[in-house]
């Protein structure tokens, strides 16, 4: 593979993904990566050294990632004179996984989410984003410790497909008129219109994702969240989909909320995986009173970004917050937080969400054990009370570290381990 502007380490190896989306890693992966926007090259200095101390603690030089800088957003601007160049989109397919810091988006007008393209171009359909506490982190809640939480969000449909026409516009009032005519709907003059779609296809591959990690990892439930009392053709769609999804690929393996009060005198039978549907406004008062009873979440795109984020705003903010964007072909793993424009460059930021990204990129490979010394060395430095500014001025007793810092208090936790 040859690019215009970029040459990846010829010593580095090609990830190699199956037809059936099988990851084959090898010893030494070519890996891309996109610093991001704002304080995107803050966090990814801070992160990159614990990413080489953990792989360097599991296999001894055995292994080793090469790490290849590809360019979106404003360093790609700069050296291409666009936002995503082909040399980006081209390395992702070759080499199918990635790590992003954020990149830049603007509000109510300009380009669209370089985040959303990017999901989008890939099919990226599942966005992954787990929630745990880790001890140590102030928390607004008092028993945070029971957040253990999967959001499986739809990554490609729903509001973010991006079909709107500004109000005023020839385009809008050609839809209004339309919509008057031919299908009866009432709408104000003036209104912006947007489409939602939620597909079959698209409701079915996502649950059917988090179905199969509740069956690999042990859980107990799949809660289908949804707002289709009153969207009944596109969130209640979801939900009678993955109802049906469920008979149809998992009758043996699930067991419906109904049926456990019918047939099983309200206890789930052993070895089951309860599946059952929430309306999402209930589903926030759920993970405020009873989070524990909510292992893996399947939802749509909108109201997996509102629940997310309120699921993290419980355990230390977004700060802590990791993503992957998976499809059957590619992954990129992210930052789930913004650009912070305001203290990019300070040094000031919290790299723990692309941290722990990065853990989940080396589940995703097959390199468990090096996500297991991300997740717990960071655990000790936050433990130790050793945090950004974003964690120690809710703390009483702790020491403030810079970005930087902070990720070298977490490289030092896994070097003393190595000792």
């Amino acid at each position: 593979m040859k690019f215009d502007k970029v040459t990846p380490d010829p010593k580095g190896q090609v990830i190699d993904v199956t037809q059936t989306g099988e990851v084959r890693t090898p010893d030494f992966p070519i890996i891309p990566f996109i610093e991001g926007d704002g304080v995107g090259a803050d966090i990814w200095r801070a992160a990159r050294p614990v990413f080489e101390a953990a792989v360097e603690k599991a296999f001894s030089g055995k292994r080793k990632v090469s790490w290849f800088e590809v360019f979106a957003g404003e360093k790609a601007q700069s050296a291409y004179n666009e936002l995503i160049p082909e040399d980006t989109l081209n390395a992702i397919r070759h080499y199918h996984v990635a790590i992003k810091g954020p990149l830049m988006t603007p509000v109510g007008g300009g380009f669209r989410s370089l985040n959303v393209t990017l999901r989008q171009i890939f099919d990226l359909y599942a966005c992954v984003r787990p929630v745990k506490y880790f001890e140590g982190v102030p928390a607004p809640v008092k028993h945070p410790e029971k957040i253990d939480t999967v959001v499986f969000r739809e990554n490609t449909e729903d509001v973010y497909a991006g079909i709107e026409w500004r109000a005023g516009t020839p385009e809008n009032q050609k839809l209004t008129d339309f919509l008057k005519r031919e299908l009866g709907a009432e709408i104000r003059e003036g209104s912006g219109i947007g489409i939602k779609p939620i597909s079959l296809v698209g409701s079915k591959r996502l649950i059917r994702k988090a179905i199969e990690y509740a069956l690999q990892n042990g859980k107990r439930s799949v809660t289908l969240v949804h707002k289709g009392n009153i969207q009944k053709y596109t969130e209640g769609a979801f939900r009678d989909w993955g109802y049906e999804l469920a008979r149809e690929e998992f009758t043996n393996q699930t067991v419906t909320e109904k049926e456990v009060w019918e047939k099983h005198q309200g206890r789930l039978p052993e070895g089951k995986i309860l599946i059952r549907d929430r309306i999402a406004d209930a589903m926030f008062l759920e993970l405020l009173m009873r989070p524990e009873q909510y292992e893996v979440i399947a939802t749509t795109n909108l109201n997996g970004d509102y629940l997310s984020d309120a699921l993290v705003a419980q355990v230390g903010g977004l700060g802590l917050a990791p993503g992957a964007n998976l499809g059957t072909h590619h992954a990129i793993f992210e930052a789930t937080h913004g650009t912070a424009p305001t203290i990019a460059g300070q040094d000031k930021a919290n790299p723990g969400s692309l941290i722990l990204s990065g853990a989940l990129m080396f589940e995703f490979l097959g390199w468990p054990e090096v996500a297991r010394i991300i997740v717990s060395s960071l655990g000790s430095t936050i433990r130790q009370g050793r945090v950004t500014e974003d964690l120690s001025q809710e703390m009483e007793a702790s020491t403030r570290l810079s970005c930087s810092e902070f990720g070298q208090a977490v490289v030092e936790n896994i070097k003393e381990e190595l000792e």
